[in-house]
């Protein structure tokens, strides 16, 4: 048992409610900050005692925010947590919460778990996080919950939404104009999909470095450029065509054995 899920046991303050599941990877991404001047967004106050874990957790230096749309949450204040009240899904108020907070080391996403709400807070609260940050949502169980817009592979989604940083990161080595490289391509160290949570890992990222090093043990696989010259090129050329076409429509294509 960890320090966070320790103090969530022994809780001798406010009420938390949290998924039990998430202490070990709370530790996993959360730990390297313990004792330093990190600035922790908290979006959900509720009764605030996650605040208090989260103080607890990281020490003195820590700068915590929280933002509620709950007015009564404002009482929660105290040295080293300010709150803000507004909707996650105004995106007015998130735009004013960052021209009045630093940037942020962790990000976590446990507001009212909604699609609209989830997919507005990333699409402007991500790029305050730091370049080197934790963007964490929370709940992601409500993708698939009736009430809060869900389903399994429906579209708007904050699941189905979140499938496409999976080829955003890979962006860099697409061949169609469909899918280019941007600012999030380059940002993001790791996408750590857990039960019911999503972990953005920011990093500055180049290229795949590709090496080879020892002595070959076997023979190369046979494939087109091993073929005799007069049959390569028409091979190739065929290949080429048939898989671009198959491609287009989104059909798997043809490998040569």
């Amino acid at each position: 048992m960890n320090d966070l899920e320790k103090y969530f046991r022994e809780n001798p303050g406010r009420l938390i409610h949290k998924c039990v599941q998430y202490f070990d990877v709370y530790e996993r991404y959360f730990s390297k900050y313990r004792g330093k001047e990190a600035v922790v967004l908290e979006i959900g106050v509720s009764h605030g005692g996650s605040l208090q874990m989260w103080k607890n957790y990281f020490g003195d230096k820590v700068k915590i925010y929280g933002i509620d749309i709950n007015p009564e949450c404002k009482k929660f204040e105290e040295e080293n947590i300010k709150i803000f009240i507004g909707s996650q899904s105004d995106r007015n108020f998130l735009k004013t919460i960052k021209s009045q907070i630093p940037l942020i080391d962790i990000l976590i996403d446990d507001g009212g778990h909604t699609m609209q709400q989830q997919i507005i807070t990333f699409e402007e609260m991500y790029s305050h996080v730091k370049s080197d940050g934790i963007y964490l949502c929370e709940d992601l169980h409500t993708s698939y919950w009736l009430k809060y817009g869900g389903g399994h592979k429906r579209k708007g989604t904050f699941v189905e939404y979140s499938k496409n940083f999976i080829d955003k990161i890979n962006a860099q080595y697409s061949e169609q104009s469909s899918l280019k490289a941007d600012s999030f391509t380059k940002s993001v160290r790791g996408l750590h999909y857990y039960n019911g949570m999503l972990v953005i890992e920011k990093g500055e990222i180049t290229d795949l470095s590709i090496e080879k090093t020892g002595t070959p043990s076997l023979s190369e696989t046979t494939d087109v450029s091993r073929l005799p010259k007069s049959l390569a090129k028409p091979a190739n050329v065929i290949l080429f065509t048939v898989n671009s076409i198959l491609r287009f429509f989104r059909l798997p294509g043809i490998i040569w054995k």
